[in-house]
């Protein structure tokens, strides 16, 4: 263990903590690189108009996969060689994505990113696990930023390279990234063995059990799921709208997601106030501000305020990373024998509702344009804030 790694009573040291943000945001990003460069990578491989969307969704089926039954093997497989299975399945393939001359390898390819890519989730538990109790907020917050960071950044990201150098130099570039971070983990990461005494079968099959035994993972995971549902339906109508409203092209749409990717700064501040016992206050004031900056947006559209909508889309995520800090400092705190179960069970419920929201995005923009989706958003907001008052009530 190399001196880097902690910091004598205090967990993981900064250098760590950084290292393990630009992981995470980086191993997370691998999901959205195609999705704006679906223009580009169709008529190459000859997928047809109608398949075209599952350029996009097919990492992310990978990754909802690999939530439930890779995430799971931290509480079995040492902790460093997953991650760093996961990282060398991830620059396989993202070479096998840049070099696909056909559908079916592009595809094949994607899956097998989508599904190692969850390495991420077993950083961000682990590094949790390092934190001390009075710090845990602080960390889970500042590597938060790292995923969010990471969400937003990857498809302006994309086009800009893609602009430049085409779309397959997207995918060598995640690889090099990949490799890069694989080398510098290899070196500071601590090894972590699971006590065992379980088989993966039973592993799996014990998921199910935590999952009714922990009523604090079932209320975070629903509320996060809701939330996330909330950010994939903003995020996948958004720039419809704003192509149809705005007139914007994919670059202008492009630096409107970078600019509203200053919504993750506020997830170190986040951090250190759960730490310091706010968590119901957050959680409340996040549902409170998602549901109106969804219908804040809806007026800013009307009044076609590019600056309004901004602001708001920033208070937007601030509000989504807020409840997935508090969330996770929460279902952290359990015994490290049973994190990386609880984790896979809660990122994968997590998934399911973004992969909801994303369907949920196209279907209410279609059918009554952003008052519609804005509406649904509002919706969810107040759906959270029931649940959250039935469990101050002990109903759930």
């Amino acid at each position: 263990m190399t001196d880097h790694s902690k910091d004598a009573g205090q967990g993981p040291s900064s250098a760590l903590i950084i290292l393990f943000a630009i992981a995470t945001g980086a191993l997370v990003a691998n999901l959205y690189y195609a999705q704006p460069l679906i223009a580009s990578i169709g008529p190459e491989l000859d997928i047809s108009p109608d398949l075209a969307g599952s350029i996009a969704s097919v990492s992310q089926i990978g990754y909802g996969v690999g939530l439930f039954f890779l995430v799971s093997l931290a509480d079995l497989v040492e902790n460093r060689a997953l991650v760093m299975g996961t990282l060398a399945l991830t620059i396989v393939g993202s070479v096998a994505a840049a070099t696909a001359t056909s559908a079916p390898v592009f595809f094949a390819a994607s899956l097998l990113t989508g599904l190692c890519s969850t390495g991420a989730q077993v950083l961000l538990p682990f590094i949790a696990h390092l934190a001390p109790e009075a710090r845990r907020g602080r960390v889970v917050g500042s590597v938060m930023a790292g995923v969010l960071t990471g969400i937003m950044l990857a498809r302006p990201a994309a086009l800009f390279v893609a602009a430049a150098f085409g779309w397959r130099a997207v995918f060598w570039a995640s690889a090099g990234l990949m490799l890069a971070i694989g080398v510098m983990l290899a070196r500071v990461m601590p090894r972590e063995k699971p006590r065992g005494g379980m088989h993966y079968g039973q592993i799996l099959l014990s998921m199910f059990e935590l999952f009714l035994q922990a009523p604090a993972l079932r209320r975070r995971a629903a509320y996060q799921a809701l939330m996330f549902a909330a950010f994939s339906m903003f995020w996948t109508a958004a720039p419809i709208m704003l192509a149809d409203r705005f007139g914007l092209s994919q670059y202008s749409i492009a630096i409107f997601a970078l600019a509203a990717a200053g919504g993750a700064l506020a997830a170190p501040f986040v951090g250190r106030l759960a730490d310091r016992g706010f968590t119901r206050v957050l959680t409340a004031g996040a549902m409170i501000t998602l549901g109106l900056s969804f219908y804040g947006t809806d007026r800013a559209v009307t009044a076609s305020s590019m600056v309004a909508l901004v602001l708001l889309t920033v208070l937007l995520d601030a509000a989504v990373q807020t409840n997935q800090i508090t969330g996770q400092r929460i279902i952290y705190a359990v015994p490290v024998e049973t994190r990386g179960r609880m984790n896979a069970m809660y990122m994968t419920l997590l998934f399911a509702g973004g992969a909801i929201g994303s369907v949920l995005g196209t279907m209410t923009y279609h059918w009554g344009g952003w008052n519609a989706t804005a509406s649904a958003g509002g919706v969810m907001g107040l759906l959270m804030l029931l649940l959250f008052a039935a469990e101050l009530r002990g109903w759930i």
